[in-house]
């Protein structure tokens, strides 16, 4: 799937990532959390240039936003805005409703990745804009792991150009309009953090895209866009943290299919970036979205062992073991793939900072010199209301208030 979609197209500028992904972590419901969080992430390869693994973002969720059954969902960088306007019981007791607007510069930007060849000459620059509606039902009102179904629409618009180091006799695709579809089950859910503290998830979801500019580009037209795009996927996922120690452990299982895919719709693993997505396919050490995929099957885990008394200081480790079945000219002689590594996390006492550094190998990585391939991945997450928690002072003031929202709204002359 393209970015907006949460799985595919590779940014190239370091601010866009977030708003694409991340902050629809809890989309088949609307958030009921105030959540002003700020985190950023930046994979760097250590030999071979690849395509740049990043993202930037503030991720603001208001509940009660000017009245009680609204909550304002934002995730804003500097060049793109994703936003969700969520009514609370809009359709009935349990049936929430939800109005989204998102788009912005290089949102759909693709990069061409080919058994571990970044092409410049095939990678190309798109922006986006898009408009979508969902609705959230709750199936199991007062029970602890809330179960959601969610249906979605949406009409997304792509508009292409060329990059400096585009081929010339490489034709970019015309600019594009979608309608895209969704629905999908989600028993409990992971909240947007680089390491909650408790989460379970059992999730199945289905997408369908059709592209009206289901035409040919590339060079003499040798590669296609398809009509019409069938994903499944499905998530099971499970985090703790141990009360005594602090030990922390995350571990996640991830599988999808499609049919008629095509390198706007295929799912993509790489990198590892943990927030860079809603649904992150992570292969530590490679590049990011390296391996394009028709069907795919993950596992990856990671853990964290406090090493002071304090658990201020915490040894991570991380790894992932993949296998697939390569979209059609992406193929390689071998359909399993993993990457692991290992690093230093700080973190606040309140949790309100955690700076992270850490090194990973993808074990059968294809490169130049043979397989295997290195990367340094740095994490920063601040967290405004952990600091607030725990009687910090936060080091920016945003906009928060009901009044401050409705003094902003009647200056820009709505009532």
């Amino acid at each position: 799937m393209r970015n907006h979609h949460r799985y595919g197209g590779c940014l190239r500028i370091a601010w866009c990532a977030l708003a694409l992904g991340v902050a629809t972590d809890l989309s088949a419901q609307i958030d009921p959390v105030q959540r002003r969080v700020f985190q950023m992430g930046y994979a760097l390869p250590v030999h071979e240039h690849g395509p740049v693994a990043a993202y930037a973002f503030y991720y603001h969720n208001e509940p009660q936003f000017l009245q009680t059954n609204l909550t304002l969902r934002l995730a804003v960088v500097p060049v793109f805005v994703d936003s969700e306007l969520g009514i609370r019981e809009a359709l009935s007791p349990n049936t929430d409703l939800a109005l989204g607007l998102s788009g912005g510069g290089f949102a759909d930007s693709y990069s061409e990745m080919r058994q571990g060849d970044y092409i410049t000459a095939e990678s190309f620059t798109g922006h986006s804009a898009e408009l979508n509606g969902s609705v959230y039902h709750l199936f199991n009102p007062g029970d602890l792991a809330p179960v959601y179904g969610v249906l979605r629409g949406a009409i997304h618009g792509s508009f292409y150009t060329r990059d400096q180091d585009t081929d010339p006799e490489f034709q970019v695709p015309d600019d594009e309009a979608s309608l895209i579809w969704r629905a999908g089950l989600r028993l409990g859910g992971r909240e947007p953090y680089l390491s909650p503290q408790l989460a379970g998830e059992f999730s199945l979801w289905y997408e369908g895209q059709y592209r009206f500019n289901h035409d040919y580009y590339g060079f003499n037209g040798d590669r296609r866009i398809e009509a019409i795009t069938h994903l499944f996927w499905g998530r099971a996922l499970f985090a703790y943290t141990l009360e005594r120690s602090r030990q922390h452990f995350e571990v996640s299982l991830t599988a999808g299919a499609g049919l008629d895919t095509d390198r706007f719709s295929a799912f993509r693993l790489g990198s590892f970036l943990p927030l860079v997505a809603e649904f992150p396919l992570s292969l530590p050490g490679y590049h990011i979205e390296e391996i394009s995929a028709d069907h795919f099957a993950l596992l990856s885990g990671q853990f964290y062992q406090p090493i002071d008394r304090s658990a201020s200081w915490n040894m991570l480790a991380f790894g992932s073991v993949g296998v697939v079945d390569y979209l059609p000219g992406f193929e390689q002689s071998d359909p399993w793939h993993a990457g692991f590594g290992a690093g230093l996390v700080y973190q606040t006492p309140s949790r309100g900072w955690q700076i992270g550094a850490v090194a990973a190998y993808g074990v059968n990585a294809m490169r130049e010199d043979g397989r295997g391939a290195m990367s340094l991945t740095f994490m920063v997450q601040y967290d405004l209301d952990a600091v607030l928690r725990g009687g910090g002072e936060p080091f920016w003031k945003p906009v928060t208030s009901t009044s401050t929202w409705q003094g902003l709204f009647r200056r820009l002359g709505a009532h």
